[in-house]
């Protein structure tokens, strides 16, 4: 078992560390040797923790031996990787970017320190399309992730590098960042599950901003119960955050097992969901058979109203990134990457009148999305129109209109979803299925995503070597 230690889930290594068969040590250095073969072609990580995280497994396997399993903290000995967006003390935080190279934070983001109480162990800090504003992952400064599944594609982004570090066996569970799609659309071009929690869920405080008004930050996993676990720790209101709301917690394990039978389910249809590949469209359609077996009653929905917010999501995200890296792009715009200071200036050009008419279509998308959820539970959807593109393909900001089709709007919502395995196309790429729902339901879908996962095998595909 010791040449499979990295393989192993959070909730398995979970188990196996509470019953001291497993020792936090013995899984931090197998994620290292991973770590080790497969970051040479992949290029996943910009900053590697290796000597801290060995540290703090050796005190985590003293702490083992002499604490009753009740006593241990509930993800104690877990390794993970974190997008390099979140603030690591004494350990740099790039943000991707030129200009954050040498910035060392005093202390740690919300998240990371949540985590680190829990008893995770930081293995290190992973690539991102720069300042997350872009869906290739493929950075000028830090070099350009590949996709485990075939390397000469993009494993998506901005939180390409934790999607790929996952999907390569190279960590049980990583942290990212979700603005239009960043955490689900590398999840599902890497085979992995990504959740987007409801806006103001998960604090931010300590993440490096590219929407003040979009952006949430989530768990990356290779299982929808290791979601729920990352989630039930990393949930809760932060009065630092003003950005957090102070909501009633779910319990996200208590009832995953629960099923979906006689929950109603729509599947999104028309124009703006056939743009999609054919293959991604049969997969998606698939899944929705798979929850009839399951009990669901779905039922087909013309969604392509959708659109709309899509498109006020990217102005949003592009004026909101402008002006939060207004001075620096002023000062210094040759310290930006050539598509993310094109995005940068146009995000600069729209107007006052431009950003009102998008935040209205924010507030109509709203309340149009708490009726049609009181209709439905859940939203069936693809994650991403398409397979993960070449890396030598379409320039990333027009790689940003395809990928975030179908993400964008629960960014502009705030709504929860959860992308997560659902098949493959004719070249053995990963297909994503897109799980919605209302406001605070994070539960609902995780329940939803682990049910529709204990009935098919997609998400225990792997690409080799593992």
């Amino acid at each position: 078992m010791t040449d499979d230690l990295h393989t192993l889930t959070v909730s398995t290594a979970r188990d196996l560390i509470r019953q001291k068969e497993l020792s936090p040590l013995e899984l931090t250095q197998a994620c290292l040797r991973q770590i080790e073969r497969m970051e040479p072609s992949l290029n996943a990580f910009i900053t590697l923790a290796a000597d801290p995280a060995v540290e703090q497994a050796k005190r985590a396997g003293a702490t083992l031996v002499k604490t009753p399993p009740e006593e241990l903290p509930p993800l104690f000995g877990i390794p993970f990787a974190a997008k390099d967006l979140y603030d690591t003390a004494n350990l740099r935080t790039t943000g991707g970017a030129q200009f954050l190279a040498d910035n060392v934070p005093s202390a740690d983001a919300a998240v990371i320190a949540r985590l680190r109480a829990a008893g995770m162990i930081l293995l290190g800090k992973t690539n991102t399309h720069e300042i997350a504003l872009g869906v290739t992952t493929v950075n000028p400064h830090y070099g350009a992730t590949h996709n485990p599944w075939d390397l000469a594609r993009i494993p998506g982004g901005s939180s390409g590098g934790s999607a790929a570090a996952l999907a390569a066996r190279m960590c049980p569970a990583a942290l990212g960042t979700d603005t239009g799609g960043s955490i689900r659309i590398p999840s599902a071009l890497c085979g992995t599950v990504g959740l987007k929690a409801t806006y103001g869920r998960v604090s931010l405080r300590g993440v490096l901003p590219l929407s003040w008004n979009l952006d949430h930050a989530g768990p990356m996993t290779r299982s929808v119960r290791d979601a729920a676990l990352m989630l039930q720790v990393m949930a809760g209101y932060d009065p630092q955050d003003p950005a957090s709301v102070n909501a009633p917690l779910g319990d996200y394990l208590t009832d995953i097992e629960g099923g979906v039978r006689g929950w109603r389910v729509a599947l999104a249809e028309g124009d703006f969901i056939r743009a999609a590949d054919a293959e991604v469209l049969a997969a998606v359609r698939e899944a929705a058979r798979i929850f009839e077996s399951l009990g669901a009653n779905v039922e087909t929905v013309e969604t392509s109203w959708l659109h709309a917010a899509a498109q006020a999501n990217g102005l949003m995200t592009q004026a909101d990134a402008a002006a939060f890296h207004h001075e620096r792009l002023t000062a210094h715009p040759e310290a930006f990457g050539e598509d993310v200071r094109r995005r940068l200036r146009q995000g600069a050009a729209f107007s006052s009148t431009d950003y009102s008419l998008a935040r209205r279509t924010q507030t109509e998308m709203r309340r149009r999305l708490e009726h049609f959820f009181a209709d439905y539970d859940l939203l069936l959807l693809p994650s991403a129109a398409v397979t993960a593109p070449p890396i030598e393909g379409p320039d990333a900001v027009a790689q940003a209109k395809l990928l975030t089709r179908f993400t964008a709007p629960f960014n502009l919502s705030g709504l929860p979803a959860l992308s997560l395995p659902c098949g493959f196309d004719r070249r053995g790429l990963p297909i994503g299925l897109q799980i919605a729902a209302a406001p605070w339901q994070e539960a609902k879908i995780l329940q939803a995503g682990h049910a529709y996962e204990a009935a098919t095998a997609w998400h225990k595909r792997h690409p080799t070597p593992a």
